[in-house]
């Protein structure tokens, strides 16, 4: 392969949609190739948290913030265990040349490099998200180095990729093991969670609240569940299509019939849709950044909120209706585009939201959520 033929030079990168738009600029971290859904964050700052956000796998991120990297890389900000990355890829305008905080301990470029993601960096970010949002998320790849080739065979090899409809990604992210986060204190309840593509922020503000958290595998039974006498349940973030997730479903109507109180964010609220009986679809770009408006239908409030899905549940704003476990109503939607961001049964034993109140990175809007749990669960007989 000659690296001359896209970009005309070896220090070129390339990032290739599949529709056969090429943006062209430098490269960015590791050298090569990576391939997956290009998506795009609106958010001005908490690049770590969205890198090493679980929900991203599989996602070549585009940037909308002009310039990214002021803050460097720090060993406190990452949302996975380990601080592994989770992005295929990362797409930027104006990397910054310098790091500018005090907490830092490399940039990010290094550790891009050092976790071998793929990036591109000088390209019109401006001009991919208006194509993204005109035309939808699509297949993608970044390529640099040996990887770079003629446009055709590029475009090609993007198409050739597994499309994220279908995709069934959670236990990829997921814990292999059980483990405990022990709470900040006395210990007041225990909370089962069950992780789809978990953040690390969730058991810490379930830990500020005297919760201990046993954090399972996305493969774990309502048997294994039941073997903890949890107080609550909880159902974490996550990628991939909720459509592919039975298995969490069938769990979280066991938790249902039950009777044991029940929370889930983002993932998980579209799974607790899905045991209710509502169906999901995959939206036309998604709702990705750290300042997304969501109306809650109970109190007129609005919340500025942080969120990552591509998918969401069918219905409407206030919409009611039966499900084997009673009476349930679509709670929040979005503010921007009617979007379902919560559904919760009526007598308030189970809730969903579709944002993320753990705001890492984002707004603290929505972290009384964790307060309602904590409540319901006090409210609840014990085992």
């Amino acid at each position: 392969m000659n690296p001359a033929t896209v970009g005309g030079a070896v220090d070129k990168a390339v990032l290739v949609l599949e529709d056969g738009r090429i943006f062209t600029g430098k490269p960015f971290g590791a050298i090569g190739q990576t391939l997956g859904e290009a998506v795009f964050s609106t958010a001005m700052s908490g690049y770590q948290e969205t890198l090493t956000d679980p929900s991203y796998h599989r996602q070549i991120v585009v940037a909308t913030a002009p310039q990214i990297g002021n803050t460097g890389w720090n060993t406190e900000d990452s949302e996975s265990r380990g601080d592994k990355i989770w992005v295929a890829g990362y797409a930027v305008r104006d990397p910054s040349p310098r790091v500018s905080n005090w907490r830092a301990t490399g940039t990010l470029e290094d550790e891009l490099l050092r976790q071998g993601i793929v990036g591109v960096a000088g390209i019109d970010t401006r001009a991919v998200v208006r194509h993204l949002r005109s035309r939808g998320s699509m297949k993608a790849g970044i390529f640099s180095g040996a990887a770079l080739a003629q446009p055709a065979e590029l475009v090609a090899r993007v198409r050739a990729q597994p499309p994220m409809l279908g995709a069934d990604l959670a236990g990829q992210v997921s814990t292999d093991a059980l483990y405990v986060v022990e709470p900040q204190g006395p210990q007041r309840w225990t909370v089962a969670a069950l992780d789809l593509g978990i953040k690390t922020n969730t058991p810490r503000n379930f830990a500020r609240r005297g919760i201990r958290t046993y954090v399972l595998p996305a493969s774990a039974t309502f048997e294994q569940i039941a073997e903890i006498r949890p107080h609550g349940v909880f159902l974490s973030n996550g990628p991939g299509d909720p459509a592919t997730a039975d298995h969490a479903v069938a769990v979280t109507r066991d938790v249902l019939n039950a009777g044991i109180p029940f929370f889930g964010i983002c993932f998980g609220n579209q799974i607790l849709g899905r045991a209710l009986g509502l169906a999901t679809y995959k939206m036309v770009f998604g709702h990705r950044g750290i300042n997304i408006p969501v109306i809650d239908h109970a109190t007129g409030r609005v919340a500025v909120t942080a969120q990552n899905h591509g998918f969401a549940l069918e219905g409407e704003a206030r919409q009611r209706f039966d499900t084997p476990f009673g009476p349930a109503v679509i709670s929040h939607t979005c503010a921007n585009d009617g979007v379902v961001e919560g559904v919760k049964l009526v007598d308030g034993r189970a809730f969903s939201v579709q944002y993320h109140p753990e705001a890492a990175a984002g707004p603290h809007d929505a972290e009384y959520l964790f307060d309602q749990f904590a409540d319901l669960m006090a409210g609840q007989r014990a085992w």
